[in-house]
């Protein structure tokens, strides 16, 4: 018996077992298996190691995701994550080549996954807030949302947690160093049965410190860089 002449049902679990490129790989193959790699109920779960693979045309987004996940562990991250007025030209043509890449991907996201259910970005050093709050805003059903490692991030999106954040119950935002303690603190107000955590990020030094203090922490900063 050929592979094509299994029923459905049959192909959706073996391509249940394979990654994103093996998927693909086997949709080449003819009409029946490129079917079944576009079935939206295979795609309720979708995990990327860095935010390249998000220029891969090897994945479905549609209302059937309900969990996201871009964790990136690099050294490349470390650039990312620096300020842009510290970067060496060399650091920004590194960043210049995938600074859109998740804000863009999220934007979709927002738009064509409405039910999804959990979101984990790591590493991703050119998130800005906007993006957060978009899914928060459209993605009514959110509970758990974990970011870590995201430089860029600051309290609108904890001030957005307060609006839209009614079915989270779960949010994490770790080694955020834009991220202060007064955000965390009206979160919590608003929110007190909500999982919070946030390693380091209220004591990390902040891309823009406040006036009071601020030229010895930029200083500071400087030198540890």
């Amino acid at each position: 018996m050929q592979l094509t002449e299994l029923n459905r049902e049959c192909l959706l679990h073996i391509f249940s077992f394979l990654d994103k490129a093996n998927r693909k790989s086997l949709s080449r193959t003819c009409r029946v298996l490129r079917e079944v790699f576009l079935e939206p109920a295979l795609w309720s779960l979708l995990c990327f190691s860095s935010p390249s693979d998000l220029r891969k045309d090897n994945f479905v987004l549609s209302p059937a995701l309900r969990s996201l996940s871009i964790c990136w562990h690099s050294s490349r991250v470390k650039v990312c994550n620096i300020e842009d007025w510290m970067k060496s030209s060399f650091q920004r043509d590194i960043c210049n080549r995938h600074s859109n890449l998740v804000n863009s991907f999220l934007l979709q996201i927002s738009d064509r996954c409405p039910n999804l259910l959990s979101v984990t970005l790591s590493g991703c050093g050119h998130l800005t807030d906007g993006y957060i709050v978009q899914i928060l805003q459209k993605c009514t059903k959110l509970d758990t949302l974990k970011l870590e490692n995201c430089a860029r991030l600051t309290d609108k999106i904890l001030e957005a947690v307060t609006i839209y954040g009614s079915s989270l119950r779960t949010l994490h935002v770790d080694f955020c160093r834009n991220i202060s303690e007064e955000g965390l603190g009206l979160v919590r107000g608003k929110h007190p049965a909500l999982c919070l955590s946030a390693e380091r990020s209220a004591t990390m030094i902040p891309d823009q410190p406040d006036k009071r203090g601020g030229l010895g922490r930029a200083m500071k900063k400087r030198l540890l860089w």
